[in-house]
């Protein structure tokens, strides 16, 4: 008997969903698996803002340093918490079919969005976002997975935090009166399942081959060229959505100032055969009509913040 692919995952509600997708499709096709679940720095330190801890993959590392030591053969991850640049020897396998990309609003009424109001999320481009539109607003920082942030807002004097529609729906926790968002730019990857393996396990990488969506995959690379062309890693407030409409692609990308005040945003359409470079030739336009000094301001805040 071969040994089972052991499959790497962070142990929250959603991410243990995802994992358990990923295995369901590889048993199907007749592999052996086991789930080997794993506490990550991003799930244990809760008290400090995503960009304060020195961000890229706080969320992937713990799986990342798993997969070197040999100790899991792949893991799986929510797209949009991946940095841009993998660690060397790691490949992405497969992107599954991606579920919606928006963001939601859960709420406690939403009567709030006439007048002044308090909204949660620990995230620097929705909160960008959502103070580019509603400028009168205070948005404070709220971390912790999909279950502890909507128990949070239960416990607060907050009038609502935005989501992304995907984890909550996957763990069926998307309240009936939720409002999309669907005038704010999702993450670059948001919806989007990534399965990853080490680049000499053949075996494992020909196996999580087969569960890749060949569209999900061109889609949500466009978008995380855009990102790391901008250098954003979680660190700026960067949008990013690519659609596949027939033989064109179209994509949105947006750049905001972490208050809001300012905004670069760009649309574009291109065939479907060029999308290699699309994300690139986007965020180089982003960064031509003020983008590049929108970035250096960014940066001289978030580490005027933390320091």
């Amino acid at each position: 008997m071969k040994s089972p692919i052991r499959i790497g995952t962070r142990d929250s509600e959603l991410a243990l969903w995802q994992a358990t997708t990923v295995q369901n499709k590889l048993e199907a096709l007749g592999y052996n698996t086991v789930l080997v679940p794993v506490k990550s720095t991003g799930d244990l330190v809760l008290d400090k803002p995503l960009y304060e801890l020195g961000i890229t993959g706080i969320f992937t590392k713990t799986l990342d340093v798993a997969l070197i030591k040999g100790e899991i053969d792949i893991a799986v991850h929510s797209m949009k918490d991946v940095p841009t640049l993998l660690p060397k020897g790691v490949i992405k396998t497969a992107v599954l079919e991606r579920a919606v990309t928006n963001d939601v609003l859960v709420h406690k009424g939403a009567d709030f969005l006439e007048g002044k109001g308090i909204v949660a999320t620990g995230s620097l481009r929705r909160k960008a976002q959502w103070l580019s539109k509603y400028p009168n607003h205070e948005v404070v920082d709220l971390r912790g997975n999909i279950n502890t942030r909507l128990i949070k807002l239960i416990e607060n004097k907050w009038h609502g935090a935005i989501f992304a529609q995907a984890g909550l729906e996957r763990i069926k926790l998307l309240p009936k009166e939720a409002i999309e968002l669907d005038w704010m730019v999702p993450a670059p990857a948001q919806g989007a399942m990534l399965v990853v393996a080490l680049e000499n396990n053949k075996v494992v990488v020909e196996a999580t081959a087969k569960l890749n969506h060949k569209e999900s995959d061109i889609t949500t690379q466009i978008e995380r060229e855009f990102l790391r062309t901008l250098e954003g890693g979680c660190t700026a407030p960067i949008g990013a959505l690519a659609k596949i409409e027939g033989s064109k692609v179209h994509f949105k990308g947006s750049l905001h100032a972490l208050n809001g005040s300012t905004e670069v945003i760009i649309e574009k359409e291109r065939d479907l055969q060029k999308f290699e470079g699309f994300g690139k030739s986007c965020a180089y336009e982003v960064l031509e009509n003020g983008g590049k000094q929108l970035m250096e301001e960014i940066k001289n805040e978030l580490n005027n913040t933390i320091h």
